[in-house]
């Protein structure tokens, strides 16, 4: 049986000592973030996932959710029991907004514990990420009288959410969409069409639940700036508070599907159901994005967390089971017949770079979650700004590189483990097919690359990605004044160069000839991904090597040498990569685009 143990000391080593939290405490939550509140925090949501979640991980693979005749939706057993836990407890409240009767606390703490819920079961937490989704969009663009209606309930976790974008004919582009709006005389909407492959929209967690629905209102425009946002909700809801009638909306079908079988992933069939529009009529999009922006930065956090629970899993597997005899004779067990697989090189080659993804993508997604408590909480415009900016260039970063990155690491622990891996018992097979999902919704990784090349680079001249530059430029300078901790600045100087040469070569071919972007965006993706991850190294490397010059602390230097050979091991066998790719992007479109499409 797979465990799971929460990584609180790493996530505790990237807050404090890291991205050093304690220095936003004048920012609206953080006053509430003191390093005891947030250890506190940590270590009972560690114990929560450890000993109530994780359990129910395999049940959920094994029974899965099932559909009544009625379109009512049963999820696994213990699910119920495990939500109504969590929202006693007052998780879902964590980082909503107090107005609304939330805790108020920074994003940056969400998402470390959100790491540790999907790590023990990665199905349960997507009923809670969903619904903090849909406040969010709610919050900035709703009228009051809809948050008023909706969002209490929504933060407590009485009441989930969903959005609910993709139709049969209609995946990444939305302008074929042909759900229908039609105007109510008291000021609602009639939706009708169906929608699918929407997660957690039929379940018994919940009394209510929110969607989100994309649609057309009568006369708009047949395409993408024809889109309005609605809030169509399970029950209807009274004026005092109560729940009212049954919309007309139902689960048709769930999906059967490859993994996470424990969120249940419909069919949605909508037929006159009564909805309120969301924002301004034909900015739908513009709303819903702000859901997607944050369930593709989830989706990333996913990645990670599949890693690095399959990670754990492998590293005990492979310290225990006994295979051959180590290369090195000194490193023979004299007393046994065969060594632990774990002192084969191949083995640790597997396990190290997993370990470095997870390590470095845990410092990526937290700092990627402290740029949104800045957007959202800094009283300096052009602190803002900036954060608006870096936000929007790695946001493609977070969801595709380390959704890839996190799949490997769950596919080579499978490995590690062999056969043993391939079947049931040891649950890496369930790890390896949960996280494959992560690489496909919220826009899959080729359009993730594709944002990033053909919007997020070109956005306002340039200005987020000569900023990012910039900075590591910066990093790399004071780590090299500073005597190159784990040698990660040598190695990461020429890999920015790379990149920056790289970006130059798009900037003049992308629009020349616009198959050259599309050629070279997914291995420009995986060479911003591999700088940004050697940056993260680098911050690491330059707080351990500073703690191990005091002395370590109460915890001894152990913690903070391993993180130096981490490092090292990152810059020595993951940077050299990134001439291959810049290799890749510069050799353009032609080979890729020459055959006919009939050919294939």
């Amino acid at each position: 049986m797979p465990t799971y143990s929460a990584p609180v000391r790493e996530t505790r080593f990237i807050l404090d000592e890291v991205l050093d939290i304690g220095r936003y405490s004048n920012l609206p939550g953080f006053a509430n973030a003191a390093p005891d509140v947030v250890e506190a925090i940590l270590e009972e949501a560690g114990r929560f996932c450890e000993e109530v979640l994780q359990p129910l991980n395999r049940v959920g693979d094994e029974v899965g959710c099932k559909r009544g005749e009625d379109g009512s939706v049963t999820t696994p057993p213990g699910f119920k029991a495990a939500w109504q836990q969590w929202v006693e407890a007052g998780w879902p409240t964590l980082t909503a907004p107090e107005e609304f009767g939330g805790q108020g606390m920074p994003q940056v703490i969400g998402t470390a514990v959100s790491e540790y819920v999907l790590s023990a079961n990665h199905s349960f937490e997507m009923y809670q990420g969903l619904t903090s989704g849909a406040i969010a969009s709610l919050v900035l663009k709703a009228s009051d009288e809809l948050k008023q209606r909706y969002l209490p309930n929504m933060v407590t976790g009485k009441w989930t959410g969903t959005m609910n974008l993709t139709e049969p004919h209609a995946g990444t582009d939305l302008g074929l969409l042909k759900t229908r709006a039609e105007p109510n005389d008291d000021g609602s909407y009639s939706i009708t069409g169906t929608k699918i492959f929407i997660s957690s929209g039929e379940h018994d967690l919940s009394e209510n639940i929110i969607h989100l629905v994309l649609a057309k209102r009568t006369g708009a425009p047949d395409n993408v700036k024809g889109i309005s946002l609605f809030v169509v909700p399970k029950f209807l809801v009274n004026e005092d508070g109560s729940l009212g009638e049954r919309n007309k909306l139902g689960c048709g079908a769930l999906e059967k599907k490859m993994g996470i079988h424990g969120n249940a992933t419909c069919v949605m069939n909508y037929d006159g159901a009564k909805g309120w529009i969301v924002g301004e009529g034909e900015k739908g999009l513009q709303a819903m994005f702000i859901m997607m922006n944050a369930a593709r930065l989830g989706v990333g956090l996913q990645g990670l967390a599949q890693g690095e629970v399959a990670y754990q899993n492998a590293a005990i597997y492979a310290r225990e089971r006994r295979q051959s005899r180590a290369l090195k004779e000194s490193e023979r067990d004299p007393g046994a017949k065969a060594d632990p697989i774990i002192v084969h090189p191949d083995v640790r080659r597997m396990l190290m770079e997993s370990r470095a993804w997870n390590e470095a993508g845990r410092a990526l997604c937290l700092w990627g979650s402290l740029l949104v408590d800045l957007v959202r909480r800094s009283p300096d415009e052009a602190e803002r700004q900036q954060a608006d900016d870096l936000l929007g260039l790695v946001t493609p970063v977070i969801k595709g590189y380390l959704t890839d990155k996190g799949f490997q690491a769950a596919v080579y622990a499978q490995q590690v483990l062999g056969g043993h891996g391939y079947i049931r018992e040891h649950g890496l097979e369930q790890f390896v097919r949960d996280a494959r999902i992560t690489q496909i919704y919220e826009g899959t990784n080729g359009i993730q690359a594709m944002d990033l090349v053909g919007r997020k680079l070109p956005r306002d001249g340039g200005r987020a990605v000569r900023t990012f530059f910039e900075l590591i430029g910066r990093d790399i300078a004071d780590a090299k004044q500073a005597g190159d901790p784990g040698g990660v600045a040598a190695a990461l100087e020429p890999a920015l160069q790379d990149l920056q040469a790289a970006t130059m070569w798009l900037a003049q071919n992308g629009m020349a000839n616009p198959d050259n972007a599309g050629a070279g965006a997914y291995a420009y993706m995986d060479l911003m991904g591999q700088v940004t991850l050697g940056w993260m190294w680098l911050k690491m490397a330059r707080s351990a090597a500073d703690a191990i010059a005091q002395g370590g602390g109460k915890e001894g230097t152990d913690f903070y040498e391993r993180k130096l050979v981490t490092a090292q091991f990152y810059a020595e066998r993951e940077l050299p990569l990134s001439s291959a790719l810049r290799r890749k992007i510069e050799a353009g479109a032609e080979t890729l685009m020459k055959i006919p499409a009939e050919a294939f």
